[in-house]
């Protein structure tokens, strides 16, 4: 009865994962039609370069987009996002949908009809959907002649050949590599017409490019042409009204699949598709000096590169980091400092090192001991920047109000000196670290899974208990039903005991050494502590005679711990009801707590367990364990409580 239960739960899971659909292809979508998350339903360019539609980025997360077609490009797997329409804001990934209104309004709801995105168009003509050869996804009149909204218009991190950054719109780099919502960096014409990059962190933002101590006219560049316009061609050509130019490796063929992104160490690159090697490669990149990027490694850190080992930051000593999955959050003291008083701080040279920005006092034609005390008397003061005026011949200090945009160069000849408490002696920064965080995050939903029939996905990750729980099921049925068919101990005896390990009395009695070890009490009796030969230790419960629990032919075959008159060496004991008995009482405990709970789950786990999850567990274990059939639970209750 328990087996053939068994198989069907297991053969029903077995469907449920298997594949319902493959993926379907459509070149438009036309009024009144929509893409759910639920189907694997694409848009394609005539071409065949390019798909737009739900792409994962999130544990149950969705946002609609544009990427390079995987078929066409090898196997680049990564599936290289060019666009999205709610990178900060996924959908569910069940029942969301983009739909083309028969208002002429292509919007984007979540599960619970929440309106996230929407081109915001209106037409009473007819209009359709479609993604473009050159990437660009529009909707548009059927005659395609006149284009009411296009993506190439709002652009992501990316711009394709072709697609124009304008006065009206930026490129805003990812927040990491698993994180598509916006990040801290930005590609903008600024109001002087100059093409400029810009760090928008956490605490502080700055123009990193072109530099500050740059003019317009000394970098080149023009800002007096207010059109403002740049486009990368076909060919490989980057051209901006600001007189900002360049050409990639690969200039003039324009066979190959280009694509400019703003990457998420703030720098510009171009990548071109190498079809031989199926991968991207980088034909031209903005800046070949990684650590002068303002804002990769946070307040109060150093970055340093090699070509060896790349980017790497590390906290400034005596600093700790903030947040030990992403750099960007920095890093913060260990240490406070009174001021004003001279005795408790010493100021501590790093080598080699420079800090841009945030001077709040210059001193020209110092010695080192006068910035040092200049420093120590101002509570503002964090550290100082002492450098050689080549052209004066003299060294001068930049007293600094915050330690942002740290590197350290063997080129850099000069130094910077922190404050710290007198008894740090150490120079050196240290703990080192990678740059970028590699930990996926989790975004937040607002709805609850159970209402997008998340109960599916739930009930195939328990499958492989619902096992566990049958087979106990199983033995407790037939230990149940075949005593009460039958009379005589015997005959209920045979067909369950040889599912288990025997034990003699003489065997318990060794290993409990005589019963000595009394470990808890309850209702039904004793329980000691033992020790088995292979080591384990176990519990061994001794049962009361007069207790009523339903195990009357086990009770007649078991000692009674008052009398052990009359039992001989050889008669054995089966455990397993014991074991379900010990499991019960430690779970009804008024005082339960943790620790309870681990002594019962099997050690081989190592704690690598949700506690809660792992008690839901037991006590359906226990339920379906129950002497009573009445008393255990269905199938479908067992599923209803491990979902709660």
């Amino acid at each position: 009865m328990y087996a053939p239960l068994f198989y069907l739960v297991l053969h029903f899971s077995l469907f449920l994962v298997a594949p319902i659909s493959s993926s379907s292809i459509i070149t438009s979508l036309s009024k009144g039609s929509s893409l759910s998350t639920s189907l694997d339903t694409f848009i394609s360019s005539p071409n065949g370069d390019y798909v737009a539609g739900f792409h994962s980025v999130g544990e149950n997360a969705y946002s609609f987009a544009i990427w390079f077609n995987d078929l066409v490009n090898g196997h680049d797997k990564k599936y290289t996002v060019v666009w999205m329409a709610n990178r900060d804001d996924p959908v569910n990934g069940r029942h969301s949908l983009i739909s083309l209104r028969k208002s002429g309004d292509l919007v984007l709801t979540d599960a619970g009809q929440r309106p996230v995105w929407s081109t915001g168009t209106q037409s009473n003509a007819s209009v359709e959907l479609k993604l473009q050869d050159n990437g660009n996804l529009v909707l548009a009149a059927e005659s395609a002649t006149t284009v009411i909204w296009q993506s190439f218009d709002t652009p992501t991190d990316t711009l394709l050949p072709g697609q124009p950054l304008t006065k009206n719109s930026k490129l805003v780099s990812l927040r990491s590599s698993t994180n598509y919502s916006s990040g801290f960096y930005k590609l903008q014409f600024a109001d002087n017409n100059v093409l400029q990059l810009l760090y928008e962190g956490l605490e502080m933002s700055g123009v990193y490019w072109p530099p500050s101590w740059q003019t317009s006219v000394a970098a080149g560049r023009s800002t007096y042409n207010n059109t403002k316009i740049a486009v990368l061609d076909r060919l490989g050509q980057f051209k901006s009204t600001d007189r900002f130019s360049f050409r990639t490796a690969d200039h003039g063929d324009g066979g190959i699949q280009r694509r400019l992104t703003l990457d998420i160490d703030g720098n510009i690159r171009v990548y071109s598709f190498n079809k031989q090697k199926t991968n991207w490669e980088v034909s031209w990149q903005l800046n070949w000096q990684p650590c002068m990027i303002h804002g990769l490694c946070g307040l109060n850190t150093l970055c340093t590169y090699s070509h060896d080992s790349g980017r790497k930051c590390s906290c400034l000593n005596r600093h700790k980091m903030k947040n030990v999955t992403d750099w960007s959050y920095g890093c913060e003291p260990d240490f406070k400092l009174s001021c004003p008083n001279r005795n408790s701080v010493d100021l501590v040279q790093l080598r080699h090192v420079e800090f841009f920005g945030y001077d709040f006092m210059y001193r020209k034609n110092r010695t080192l001991e006068q910035c040092k005390q200049e420093c120590i008397d101002n509570c503002d003061c964090k550290g100082f920047q002492f450098n050689f005026e080549a052209g004066d011949g003299v060294y001068s200090c930049y007293l600094k109000t915050l330690l942002f945009n740290g590197y350290q160069s063997p080129s850099w000849g000069d130094s910077v000196y922190i404050k710290l408490p007198k008894d740090s002696d150490e120079e050196r920064p240290n703990g080192k670290l990678q740059c970028e965080s590699t930990h996926e995050v989790v975004l937040d939903r607002i709805y609850k899974r159970k209402q997008q029939h998340g109960w599916l996905k739930s009930f195939i990750g328990f499958t492989a208990a619902l096992g566990a729980f049958e087979i106990i099921c199983l033995v407790s049925y037939l230990i149940t039903t075949l005593k009460r068919s039958n009379t005589t101990f015997g005959q209920v005896y045979i067909p369950v005991v040889n599912r288990f390990k025997r034990f003699t009395y003489a065997e318990l009695k060794k290993a409990t050494s005589n019963f000595r070890d009394e470990i808890g009490q309850g209702s039904g009796g004793v329980v000691y502590k033992g020790k088995l030969p292979d080591n384990r230790i176990v519990a061994i419960k001794c049962l009361k005679l007069e207790a009523n629990q339903g195990e009357a032919e086990f009770l007649a075959e078991s000692p009674n711990c008052s009398q052990r008159n009359n039992m001989d060496d050889d008669e054995e004991i089966q455990d397993t009801t014991m074991l379900v008995t010990w499991v019960r009482e430690k779970m009804n405990r008024v005082e339960q707590s943790a620790s309870q709970i681990q002594q019962v789950v099997d050690v081989a786990l190592d704690c690598n367990y949700n506690l809660e999850k792992m008690e839901v567990v037991i006590r359906v274990a226990l339920q379906c364990a129950e002497e009573d059939k009445d008393a255990r639970p269905t199938m479908s209750q067992v599923v209803d409580m491990l979902q709660a």
